[in-house]
């Protein structure tokens, strides 16, 4: 299990590229080369943000993708919600369905009480804290 696609994780990384500066409109090909990633996989990933209103889009010359609303009221799991849908740890352990003891299931309990945790965390973590705090430390190596 991931918490965290590398579509989610792609799409958090171009949000804190573009909070870094204020600019009109952010290309594909310059997000694609300063993060060392196939335009149009890169492409797929802006259009799904600007679907979800997290982005801009501008069609034509010097047109591009730039942020819809401020970083800080921006929120990872906002992204995670637009390629993963609903957070959830867990549906069951052992069938696609839930299981009909799933209310006397301990570890199912013990698993929603987890999410609840790692949820209520995520849900402060903003596109514009990760950027400003990764400004003040160390500038992330888009090429991994």
């Amino acid at each position: 299990m991931k918490l965290i696609t590398k579509d989610t994780d792609y799409a958090i990384r171009a949000l804190k590229r573009m909070a870094r500066q204020d600019k009109e409109a952010y290309s594909v090909a310059f997000l694609a080369r300063e993060m060392s990633l196939p335009k149009p996989f890169l492409r797929k990933i802006l259009q799904k943000l600007a679907a979800a209103n997290l982005l801009n889009s501008y069609k034509g010359r010097g047109g591009g993708f730039c942020l819809a609303r401020n970083a800080k009221d921006m929120y990872v799991t906002q992204v995670m919600r637009v390629f993963q849908g609903k957070f959830s740890l867990i549906d069951c352990l052992f069938q696609k369905q839930v299981c009909p003891s799933s209310e006397r299931c301990v570890l199912r309990q013990k698993i929603q009480s987890l999410q609840q945790m790692v949820k209520k965390e995520l849900e402060q973590i903003s596109i514009g804290q990760l950027e400003k705090e990764e400004t003040n430390g160390q500038k992330e190596d888009y090429k991994n």
